[in-house]
Formats: structure tokens, C-alpha cells, sequence
């Protein structure tokens, strides 16, 4: 009986995906750990400080698949580019910008948006059980600011990991919690201050009856697990309008919540 090998990576298998990405990471690995290229799946995007730097990195790229027999479809392939849409998201070297074809989706960009519990309360209560669907004026509100927030196109900028992070707690409510990280950049030889990212969460039932300092402990603690990947071994300053945080540095005995 004879045995078949697939030449092409098959569609339809279940694993395929995760076997595709591991399969390009161990080709790619190198390049990847020195900081200039990142991989998808089956999409590469190669970046640069320089021309001279970018030609040198895309030669590098078609060393590794010639010889493996890994071939790219030129019509796919942009080179040069100033900047490129990838995972939804317009990008650049200075900033993360909405793809406008992408708008619907609004979970995807909620990133991009301040206080998007908050706003969206309103809307995730209908999704509970026993509550009756009805557009109510807070809901219809809410509907409008989504849409608004999104078609002004929010833009983060790019961190850069050298400088100190800001991260600001935004005013805690019965709904939920939010938090914003910013950093002051240096760009065309003047400041910029700009925001990396919006994070937020809905309240427990249980969280919703925390007092003022309970709740703004709980998302400093939240806000610092959620954002380990920038704020881990970078300076960051942590900003509130809760005082009563300060106690904690003093505190002496200890609280089941903080």
C-alpha cells in the first residue's frame, strides 16, 4: 500500500493552525528573537529602522526559504511600506490605528476605547437571563456613543520600553473599572504624549459592593496583571484621585481584600 505525504498544508484539520505557526516559529525563530520580524501563521512582516537595514533583512528572510523550499506569493507581498494593515489594525512605526473596514466588530477595538464597560453596561444587561429586551434611552445612548468612539478613529502609539510609563486609573463606578496607560514620547524633536492602550472590566456582584478604596485597589492589582508585558521591568508611575491608597504603604495590620 503506498504512503502519501501532504506537500501543501491542508485545509480543513483541526491542529493545522497551531502546527503552522509553531512550523514558521522554529524556521523563523532567530530573526524573530533579534527583534525586526514577526510571524502569523502564514503572514511575515519584517521591519526596519532603514532601507539599507530593510533590504538587508528581506535577503536574510529568502536565504532561510530557498533552500526549505518555502515559497511566497509576490502578488501578496508589499515591500517598503510606510506603513501596512495587519490583524485589523492600520500600522505604523508611531501608532495603532482602527482598520475603518473592520468598524463592526466593535469587541475587537475596545482597546481603543475609554471607559468601554462603562459605556456598554447598559447593553451586556440585556444579555442576562430573565431580563427583557428592550431599547431604553440609556441603552439607545450608549449604542450612539460606541459608534461614535469608533468612527473617530482612536490611535495608539507605539511604547517605547527605554521611557516611563503613566497609567492612570479612570473614575471607578457600579459598573465597572477602567484604566488607561500614556507615555511622553520624543518624536520630530518635540514631546508627544499619547495613550498605548484603554483597559477595562465590568464588576463582580460581589466587587460592586467594595468600598471607593477596595475597588481602586482591586483594579491597581488588576490593571498591573492585565499590563505585565509592558510594565514588567520598566519604570512606570501609577496615577489615582483615591488618597487613601497611600495608607497601604503604611498599613500595618493586615486586610482580607488589601
Amino acid at each position: 500500500m503506498p504512503i502519501y505525504e501532504y506537500t501543501r498544508m491542508p485545509s480543513g484539520i483541526k491542529n493545522v493552525l497551531a502546527h503552522m505557526q509553531r512550523m514558521m516559529d522554529t524556521i523563523f525563530q532567530e530573526k524573530i528573537l533579534e527583534g525586526w520580524m514577526v510571524v502569523y501563521i502564514d503572514d511575515i512582516i519584517i521591519y526596519s529602522e532603514t532601507w539599507e537595514d530593510h533590504v538587508q533583512y528581506i535577503d536574510r528572510v529568502l536565504s532561510i526559504c530557498t533552500p526549505i523550499n518555502l515559497k511566497i506569493s509576490l502578488k501578496k507581498c508589499d515591500f517598503g511600506q510606510q506603513e501596512l494593515l495587519a490583524l485589523g489594525h492600520k500600522v505604523s512605526g508611531l501608532s495603532l490605528a482602527i482598520h475603518q473596514n473592520k468598524l463592526a466588530e466593535v469587541l475587537y477595538y475596545r482597546n481603543h476605547i475609554r471607559k468601554f464597560s462603562h459605556i456598554t453596561g447598559s447593553l451586556y444587561k440585556v444579555c442576562s437571563k430573565n431580563v427583557v429586551f428592550e431599547i431604553t434611552k440609556e441603552r439607545r445612548d450608549a449604542y450612539e456613543r460606541i459608534k461614535h468612539e469608533l468612527t473617530n478613529t482612536p490611535v495608539l502609539i507605539v511604547p517605547e520600553f527605554e521611557l516611563t510609563f503613566k497609567l492612570y486609573i479612570d473614575e471607578a463606578c457600579s459598573q465597572g473599572l477602567g484604566a488607561a496607560l500614556h507615555q511622553r514620547q520624543i518624536v520630530d524633536g518635540g514631546p508627544r504624549k499619547g495613550v498605548i492602550c484603554y483597559i477595562c472590566r465590568q464588576l463582580k456582584d460581589s466587587e460592586a459592593r467594595y468600598g471607593a478604596t477596595q475597588t481602586e485597589c482591586l483594579f491597581l492589582v488588576w490593571d498591573l496583571e492585565k499590563l505585565h508585558y509592558y510594565l514588567e521591568g520598566a519604570a512606570f508611575e501609577f496615577y489615582t484621585d483615591c488618597t487613601a491608597l497611600k495608607s497601604l504603604l503604611k498599613m500595618k495590620t493586615t486586610n482580607r481584600h488589601m
